[in-house]
């Protein structure tokens, strides 16, 4: 058990190691392939100098280096093609790897509590919890039964006298006299109110014609 505790992440750190180790590669593979690209480059150029000179030997050697150089680098694009293969193969293992060791570490632990809960113990504790509830139950039952002078009433004598009292009051209200409906208020048109004219002063004339029917009147 220990050995295989202390084992995985010895295993996880090879296929780090290894990782960094192929991407190390790959990336020394990548420089020699610009270095030969560029020779190839220069390889090609000096073929049109000589060219222009009319050194014709000169230019198909040129002509020939540059051919190697670009068989090599066809190699080295081999090379990184396998180192990319082998890459991908190592990740998707070390995922596989990682998925079922949590899957393992998943299913111990499921193990361990199953171990830690029996079913004998939960329909133990399920018989009390039912027992507990239908205590309650009574309890509260008996909490809840009149006592005393309480437990003597009768339930129908209360209702009929209920029901007297409700047809006493219904009896009242029918013989309450009706009441008038208050009067509606009276609208007044709008627009502009008619004012009275000021009362008129009496002159002297008037007070002599009010005297003369008074002495009339007698």
């Amino acid at each position: 058990m220990f050995s295989r505790m202390f084992g995985k992440p010895k295993q996880e750190a090879n296929a780090v190691t290894t990782l960094d180790k192929l991407n190390e590669t790959l990336e020394m593979l990548e420089k020699k392939e610009k270095v030969l690209l560029k020779k190839a480059s220069a390889e090609v150029d000096k073929a049109k100098e000589f060219t222009k000179a009319k050194n014709k030997r000169a230019a198909i050697q040129c002509l020939k280096r540059k051919r190697l150089y670009e068989q090599q680098v066809e190699q080295l694009g081999n090379f990184q093609l396998r180192i990319h293969d082998q890459m991908i193969m190592l990740e998707g293992a070390k995922a596989t790897t990682e998925t079922v060791d949590a899957l393992r570490t998943g299913a111990q632990a499921m193990k361990a509590m199953q171990k830690a809960v029996n079913i004998d113990d939960v329909d133990k504790t399920m018989e009390e919890i039912n027992e507990q509830t239908e205590n309650m139950k009574l309890i509260q039952e008996a909490l809840a039964t009149p006592i005393g002078s309480a437990a003597d009433f009768d339930e129908d004598e209360l209702e009929a006298e209920l029901e007297e009292l409700e047809g006493g009051e219904l009896e009242d209200l029918l013989l309450q006299p009706a009441t008038t409906a208050p009067a509606a208020p009276v609208q007044m048109p709008t627009g502009r109110i008619p004012t009275r004219p000021p009362p008129r002063q009496n002159t002297a004339e008037d007070d002599e014609l009010a005297a003369l029917q008074a002495e009339m009147a007698l």
